[in-house]
Formats: C-alpha cells, sequence, structure tokens
C-alpha cells in the first residue's frame, strides 16, 4: 500500500497551484464513464479546475448501501501522471482504498477485484484536498486512460467524490488531432473535380 504525502506545505496564493494541477485539462470529459453511480454522468463533474476543488455541489456518489465505484478516465491525449488527488465527501463517505489500472477498457466489478493494479493507495480522509498520492512514475509515462477503482469508503455504506486531480506533464500527442489529419488528406471525390486532386494535395501540404 502506497501512503500519501502533503499537497500544501505552502500558501497557494504565493504558488501557481492550479498549473501544477494542470492534467485536468486533457481529461476527455464527454468519454468519462462510471460503474454503479448513483446519479448517471455525474462523475464527468469531477475532473474541474484546481481553483475550482472544493466545490462540494459536484459529487459523484455510489449507489446506497454500495461503496463500491469504478471510474474510466480517458484522455486526449498521452500523459505521465506524477500523483493524484481525491476529495471525498463527509460523515464517513470519503473513499478508503483506490486501485488504478492503466490503459484498459475492461475493468468492471466482475474483475476488479482479482486483477493487479499498476498502484494502489490507502486514501486519507481529505474534505480540502491537502494530500496527494505519488505513483511510480516509471510505470506512468505513457497514460492514454486510467480506471479507478473504489472498493470501500469509510463508513462503508456509500461512497462520494466530489474532486479528482491530476498532477504530471501532457505529452501533447492529441490522438484526435492526428486522426483528423488523415481524413482532410484524403480526396473526396465529390469535392475535387477531375485533374485536381494532384493540386490539391499539394495544396495541403
Amino acid at each position: 500500500m502506497e501512503g500519501a504525502s502533503c499537497a500544501h506545505d505552502h500558501d497557494c496564493g504565493d504558488h501557481d497551484c492550479g498549473s501544477m494541477w494542470r492534467l485536468n485539462q486533457f481529461v476527455d470529459t464527454p468519454k468519462v464513464r462510471a460503474l454503479n453511480e448513483e446519479v448517471q454522468g455525474s462523475c464527468k463533474e469531477l475532473f474541474r479546475g484546481w481553483e475550482e476543488r472544493l466545490d462540494r455541489s459536484k459529487c459523484c456518489s455510489s449507489e446506497e448501501d454500495d461503496p463500491e465505484l469504478i471510474i474510466h478516465v480517458p484522455f486526449t491525449c498521452d500523459v505521465k501522471l506524477k500523483s493524484i488527488c481525491v476529495i471525498g465527501g463527509l460523515d464517513d463517505t470519503s473513499p478508503k482504498l483506490l486501485k488504478v489500472f492503466l490503459n484498459r477498457e475492461d475493468v468492471d466489478f466482475t474483475n476488479a477485484s482479482d486483477l493487479p493494479p499498476v498502484q494502489e493507495w490507502e486514501l486519507l480522509e481529505d474534505p480540502n484536498g491537502v494530500f496527494e498520492y505519488n505513483t511510480k512514475f516509471r510505470k506512468f509515462q505513457a497514460v492514454s486512460s486510467i480506471t479507478m477503482y473504489f472498493p470501500e469508503s469509510y463508513g462503508g455504506n456509500q461512497t462520494k467524490i466530489h474532486f479528482i486531480g491530476f498532477k504530471g506533464e501532457a505529452t501533447q500527442n492529441q490522438r484526435d488531432k492526428i486522426v483528423n489529419a488523415v481524413y482532410e488528406v484524403k480526396p473526396i471525390p465529390e469535392d475535387h473535380k477531375a485533374g485536381n486532386d494532384e493540386m490539391a494535395m499539394k495544396s495541403i501540404f
């Protein structure tokens, strides 16, 4: 089990904390999904800017009497993930354990308990986002997606999460833009008159 380190031994007013936790801007929010969330789609609101981390009106909760929660988070480009921040709920609803899996789409409740996670942490109750959980950085170098499995909460009946933050580096290798460029350089017959395809390709490049 990995422990937490203090993320704030300084005043954020004198340090640009938001820039350090900037990876949330690379979360592919429309594609974020959760299993066992009480309100469908609520998981998409967790990955806000750092300055909005204490907005407790945003919440992803597991179903009542079932604290397990799985959140799958794809990125718009590959990232190097250094640490994670999790702000859980009050009244013993904060998650107690986090297991993460990288770059896989098949994690669900049928296998999450049996699969070996890339890393796991014992989480602290942290309503103000004071702590961060450092990754084994060499294993988090080319992350296209992260699946986060929260198997239990402190109270045992329900898990609530208000914010998840990621610290690290983006590679800028944005896959969607590359795909679009491939389609743009392919001539479309109805868009080009006969004999003009070659000229059109030259103008693109």
